[in-house]
């Protein structure tokens, strides 16, 4: 049978610029989920709790932020959690709250490039989430006030955000849709290439030549786009598709290994668990008992 994740219904209307929410609980009890807004959530008080954020999984501080695009599937879980008072504040919004026109703009690079981000998760530092968690309780308590100012507090957290040095992005590339990840044609194009070969060997003389650059040329260019070099993009890119097949296949890890390009399994259980924290085993074992049959 194959696995769904719940997708939900936030109460936010075409006639809404966001949606608030602020609780107090003892228990994370909502499933693995998408929504086709975006979403900023707050956690205080929730030390040993997990997030799942597409292909990601991790262990949470006493103060966790998270900027994720709605349709990753994302949730957050107890497991360790002992607290009897997490906090949690949730804003969501429309993705054309502000549109590309504007979002192109010269003043809004840092935001667009914020928003991009969004597909795989940023998690925040601990020190900018409580920076922004005053803010973000102001907005719940003014979110039923007339006129302009909820909006403009909104506007004010997401650009104290988009100039935060220190963030991770938490799921794989291949985990989401890489068109809306590309900053140029041409990181499209090298993307393309690297899903369609994953299987096979291939070389950076090989994905070079798809757009006209010379090696040396390439590897500054993709240092430069994604934060990493060319190994450890692919490497990256066949860990996404490694990770969707221990999700959706009953294929054996051995057989979803050489399948994305990983000839050798002590190589590949290296860079599994160095990147994933955990062995593929007990990978597949945790997000499938997360999910839910719908």
């Amino acid at each position: 049978m194959a696995m769904k994740i719940f997708c939900e219904n936030t109460p936010l209307t075409d006639n809404d610029c966001f949606v608030i929410f602020s609780r107090e609980k003892s228990c994370f009890d909502f499933p693995l989920h998408t929504h086709k807004e975006l979403e900023l959530n707050l956690v205080l008080n929730g030390a040993g709790a997990s997030r799942v954020i597409g292909n990601h999984m991790g262990t949470i501080g006493d103060a966790e932020l998270v900027f994720v695009n709605g349709e990753t599937p994302h949730a957050w879980f107890t497991d360790g959690c002992r607290s009897q008072r997490i906090q949690e504040v949730t804003l969501q919004f429309a993705p054309d709250l502000i549109d590309d026109k504007l979002l192109n703009r010269n003043s809004l690079t840092a935001l667009k490039r914020l928003f991009e981000e969004s597909r795989r998760g940023v998690l925040f530092t601990e020190q900018t989430a409580l920076e922004v968690a005053p803010a973000l309780r102001r907005i719940y308590e003014r979110g039923s006030a007339g006129g302009m100012q909820p909006l403009l507090d909104v506007l004010a957290v997401f650009n104290t955000l988009s100039f935060a040095s220190e963030r991770k992005l938490l799921s794989d590339l291949t985990f989401v849709q890489e068109k809306d990840m590309s900053y140029s044609q041409r990181l499209e194009t090298v993307f393309a290439y690297m899903n369609r070969n994953f299987s096979r060997q291939i070389s950076l003389r090989d994905v070079a030549e798809t757009v006209n650059m010379s090696e040396v040329s390439f590897s500054r260019f993709i240092k430069k786009a994604t934060g990493q070099n060319f190994i450890d993009t692919l490497a990256e890119i066949r860990l996404g598709h490694v990770s969707r097949m221990l999700i959706d296949t009953d294929m054996t890890i051995a057989e979803i290994a050489f399948c994305c390009g990983f000839n050798n399994m002590a190589n590949f259980n290296r860079i599994f668990k160095r990147k994933k924290g955990m062995p593929p085993h007990r990978f597949r074992t945790l997000y499938i008992n997360k999910k839910i049959y719908v």
